[in-house]
């Protein structure tokens, strides 16, 4: 009998896998967005492109720490490069899916891997100000060249950087949270050429590490610093711009259940009182293996973000930034629900709160 349920239990993945198939091939193979990275399914709503230089000035001189910050989830996961190899901190198991299927993996692959749809600068226009960075380097690549990554390649790290600092260029008072997180494949040499990259690209607009509560925005507005850094690696003790990891936390809830995702949310804000750090919130859903064999071709974002939006927007509305509440708040596909105007407005309650008090 147990034999007989495993083989339905087979018959049904590999049904499930053809319709996946089926459906790459439907759309003529294009389920993955390729060329450009500057290239963008989202659209951005440029009310918000300026939001911190447009917040009262009762605000500008409140520690960043303490304000909502909006910010995206893998944030350059908007491109995937199939030609690339699968990365090099992928298990075996999906080492040997992609030799055996090739492209068509990757084309599934990247359904469940890709968090967002908007390119930096459009994330940047819409007003997002936390940006989640992981960076690897490519097996035998000569060049040592450094890439985002996450499961399979992004574009190169210089383009992504480049990118934000032509924002930042045309938007004198913004300011950006840049968190390298995750590093595969990496050696001194490789976190040395980042950390040069880093200096030639935003130059002057890099933020020294000081203590947190004194970064405002009127702080970095009179020095004109609008990159602050964050580096979870200890040649984050050794550069001066570089803010150690343990100055942005970010707690992971690891699961697929919305209820489950709202209460460790809830208890993390909790714990983070007066830990005089930035802190991040993750609203963001993990699926399981079997979530994504029952969801294959439809991918992360239909099968679990989209559904759980509700949810999640009404716990973001319900919060209040401070040092006893949240900071910076992030999301997967930052386009939906209204989540970053939702994240934004939040600010306003602190004057709100203001006015109660007196």
């Amino acid at each position: 009998m147990r034999e007989r349920g495993r083989g339905r239990e087979r018959e049904r993945a590999r049904t499930r896998l053809a319709l996946a198939l089926a459906r790459v091939r439907e759309n003529g193979g294009s389920i993955v967005q390729s060329g450009s990275m500057a290239s963008s399914h989202g659209r951005s709503d440029q009310r918000f492109a300026d939001w911190m230089a447009s917040l009262p000035q009762s605000m500008h001189t409140i520690p960043l720490t303490n304000l909502s910050i909006p910010g995206s989830h893998d944030s350059f996961s908007f491109y995937i490069d199939e030609a690339s190899p699968v990365g090099p901190e992928q298990p075996e198991t999906v080492q040997n899916f992609v030799s055996v299927f090739g492209t068509v993996a990757k084309k599934l692959m990247r359904k469940w891997l890709a968090t967002q749809t908007m390119n930096f600068n459009s994330q940047l226009e819409a007003g997002i100000r936390f940006f989640d960075l992981r960076i690897s380097t490519k097996p035998r690549d000569p060049d040592n060249e450094l890439f985002f990554a996450h499961g399979l390649f992004s574009a190169t790290v210089r383009e992504g950087l480049e990118q934000i600092s032509s924002f930042l260029s045309a938007h004198a008072r913004e300011v950006v949270f840049l968190d390298f997180n995750h590093f595969y494949g990496m050696q001194n040499l490789h976190h040395e050429k980042l950390v040069a990259m880093l200096r030639e690209v935003f130059g002057d607009k890099l933020c020294p590490v000081v203590f947190a509560q004194e970064v405002t925005l009127q702080y970095l507005w009179e020095k004109e610093f609008q990159v602050l850094v964050f580096y979870h690696h200890p040649m984050a003790l050794e550069v001066p711009f570089l803010w150690p990891g343990q100055m942005m936390p970010s707690p992971w809830a690891n699961t697929t259940d919305p209820e489950k995702l709202i209460q460790f949310l809830q208890a993390s804000v909790t714990d983070r009182r007066r830990k005089g750090t930035f802190f991040v919130s993750q609203v963001v859903l993990t699926p399981k293996a079997s979530t994504v064999m029952k969801g294959v071709a439809s991918g992360l974002r239909e099968t679990i973000t989209e559904r759980a939006l509700p949810a999640m927007m009404q716990w973001i509305r319900s919060q209040r930034p401070g040092e006893n509440g949240i900071n910076i708040i992030t999301a997967d596909f930052v386009e939906l629900g209204e989540f970053i105007s939702a994240v934004i407005t939040l600010n306003y309650h602190l004057d709100e709160d203001d006015d109660d008090a007196t």
